[in-house]
């Protein structure tokens, strides 16, 4: 008899009722309705835009289209590679991102883990508060911050060198000083947004796992090694993993407010790049075999990271 009911429940999942579908849309019409304007703006504004990039493998005219533009096959990308020019902003790009990666990543988890340690109530909003604010600053005020506060004669940083008898630095004309500027701006704007996320998941931590731990002796920083890490593991990976697939877009608007004449040699990159190519020198095609590139390294990106986190920790996006 058992037998049968299995074999009767496998038929109907090999040939479901098509009517089932759509009773089941139809029962839940309302989710699916607040859904449906999401749906048409990725479909619109991120898919259908994708139907461009053929212009990488054509010589684009703005006059002729798409359709009568002439075919070019892989030659933008030939070019890409072996244009000198190319390869030192790709540099730039992946150095800047691998700062950015190895230095601003870690600070919104030491941040919320500080902040969950605050016990009164009102201290940790007013910090969370303060930690938050840069956020909805646009990058052409934080640049104008920097600009101030590194400035050579009125700036706060070469005041205090000149308590030391250090001569004035002219930070933002340096090459050397580009990145770790670039860098440091992104976590004191950023940092304290990228905290929200780990706060919540830290909040879903059951109060009774660290109620047993300092039963058995644990101090606070054995109970997050051994609680708290662990609980919001599978938080910190898949935020690793998404800012890993992005790795190639550090952001047109954060670098081009700090670029000058002196130090784009060390803070070019390929957002800045394409701007200058291809908005300026109208070099259509050329610049969407770079941006072409960028999706596909990145998408390349997101696979392997997402395999290695899976071996390495049962975790991943996917």
């Amino acid at each position: 008899m058992a037998s049968k009911i299995e074999t009767s429940a496998r038929l109907v999942s090999r040939h479901p009722n098509k009517g089932s579908t759509f009773r089941f849309i139809w029962k839940y019409k309302a989710l699916y309705l607040i859904s449906l304007p999401g749906i048409v703006y990725f479909l619109l504004f991120k898919y259908v835009p994708m139907l461009g990039s053929v212009i990488a493998f054509q010589d684009y005219n703005i006059f002729k289209g798409i359709t009568g533009s002439p075919w070019v096959g892989l030659d933008h990308f030939q070019r890409m590679l072996e244009y000198p020019e190319f390869l030192t902003i790709l540099k730039n790009t992946l150095l800047i991102g691998l700062y950015d990666l190895i230095f601003a990543f870690p600070i919104p988890i030491i941040l919320a883990l500080l902040l969950n340690e605050i016990r009164i109530t009102l201290h940790k909003r007013i910090l969370q508060t303060v930690v938050y604010m840069p956020h909805f600053l646009s990058w052409v005020i934080i640049g104008g911050i920097a600009a101030g506060i590194l400035s050579p004669r009125t700036g706060f940083i070469n005041l205090v060198l000149g308590w030391f008898g250090i001569d004035p630095i002219y930070f933002l004309g340096e090459n050397d000083y580009i990145r770790s500027i670039l860098v440091g701006a992104g976590i004191w704007k950023d940092s304290g947004w990228g905290t929200i996320i780990y706060l919540a998941a830290l909040a879903g931590i059951h109060p009774s796992l660290y109620e047993a731990a300092s039963i058995d002796g644990a101090n606070r920083w054995r109970q997050t090694l051994s609680i708290t890490l662990p609980a919001i593991l599978p938080t910190i990976v898949m935020l690793f993993l998404l800012q890993f697939g992005n790795f190639l877009d550090f952001g047109f608007e954060r670098v081009y407010v700090f670029l000058n004449s002196l130090n784009t040699e060390n803070g070019d990159i390929l957002d800045t790049y394409i701007y200058r190519v291809g908005l300026l020198n109208r070099q259509y095609s050329y610049t969407t075999a770079i941006g072409l590139f960028k999706s596909v390294v990145g998408f390349l990106l997101i696979i392997i990271g997402n395999s290695l986190s899976k071996k390495a920790t049962g975790e991943g996006i996917y």
